[in-house]
Formats: structure tokens, C-alpha cells, sequence
């Protein structure tokens, strides 16, 4: 049974945890020889983007509903997202590792992004959305909140041409060691 300190420990160490669908769920520890990163350095983010952010017709709140968030993302034909790694991450939420960042529309939440907060590292797992953009202005949240707390890294596990368009980049697993270690 998977725990909050093995998570912690996990992540401490460049290694992560999911869940396998077709394993009846069986968890298993991932560690990519190449890593996806984004820097709050050298985040890219498209000027229609960052209008509509500003506009402010939605509201942006961390962990109002992060269990709400967790289960919007796992809403998928396959997923890694398990009830178990559901509690254990809202075990984290309640030790003040857990984050998530909401983007919502009145009472609805339309789109946002979870994951973990350790040292100077934001250990981003997965992020959805509900109309288009939201995940995006999930992201943009997240970004700012990380520059206003000198964050270093955001450790985006893998890379997607949805992330790349923000600046993400792979990098090797040994070099991404030594970035963890230095933002921890």
C-alpha cells in the first residue's frame, strides 16, 4: 500500500508513482531517462493567453476542491489516477505538499492542475479541462505562483506538445538529478 512519505521520498529521489489501468490498478515507480521540465525562467506563454488570463472572468483558487480536481483529471479512457493514489495525494493536500490549481467559472470548475510542492520544486501530475484554455490558465496560475515563491523547477514528468508550446523541454535524467537536488 502506497503512503505519503514513500511519495515524498519518491519524488526526493527523481521517481514518481502511478498507477497501471490494466493492472487492476497495481502502482509502480517511473524514472524516464528523460525528464520534461519547465523553468518559471523560461516560461513562454502565447499573448492571447495571457489577455484572456487578465481578463479576470474566471476565478483562479488553489485547492478550493483538490479532490474534485484529482477526479476531473482522471477522467479518462485510461488513467494512472487510482482511488489509491487518490487518497494518498489528498493525504499530502492535508500534510501541505498537495496543491492544486483551479480555474473556475461561478461555482464550476472548469479546468485545473495537481500535484506536489517540495522545497523550490512544483512536481506537477496532471492537469484537465472542462472548456478550452482552462487547463492553460491552470498552468498560468501556477506559473505565477511559483515566481512569487522563487520557485526553481516544475518537474512535468513527460513531455507533450501541449507543455513544449510553454517552453518545457526533455533533459536527461542525470542532469534533471542534479536540478532536483539543487532546488530541494
Amino acid at each position: 500500500m502506497l503512503n505519503a512519505h514513500q511519495v515524498l521520498h519518491g519524488y526526493a529521489n527523481g521517481i514518481f508513482p502511478m498507477a497501471e489501468p490494466d493492472e487492476d490498478n497495481a502502482i509502480y515507480w517511473y524514472e524516464p531517462e528523460l525528464r520534461g521540465v519547465l523553468l518559471p525562467s523560461e516560461f513562454k506563454c502565447p499573448k492571447n493567453l495571457k489577455r484572456e488570463y487578465k481578463k479576470g472572468k474566471f476565478q483562479y483558487i488553489i485547492n478550493k476542491d483538490f479532490e474534485g480536481t484529482m477526479r476531473a483529471c482522471a477522467m479518462r479512457e485510461e488513467t494512472w489516477i487510482s482511488e489509491e493514489i487518490i487518497e494518498v495525494y489528498c493525504g499530502l493536500k492535508e500534510m501541505g505538499y498537495g496543491f492544486s490549481f483551479e480555474v473556475w467559472d461561478g461555482n464550476v470548475l472548469i479546468g485545473g492542475l495537481y500535484g506536489v510542492a517540495m522545497g523550490k520544486v512544483f512536481f506537477g501530475e496532471s492537469m484537465f479541462h472542462a472548456i478550452t484554455n482552462a487547463s492553460k490558465l491552470a498552468l498560468v496560475f501556477l506559473m505565477e505562483w511559483m515566481v512569487q515563491l522563487d520557485f526553481k523547477l516544475l518537474d512535468c514528468q513527460f513531455i507533450t506538445t501541449h507543455l513544449k508550446q510553454f517552453g518545457a523541454k526533455e533533459i536527461p535524467q542525470s542532469e534533471y538529478l542534479k536540478m532536483l537536488k539543487n532546488s530541494l
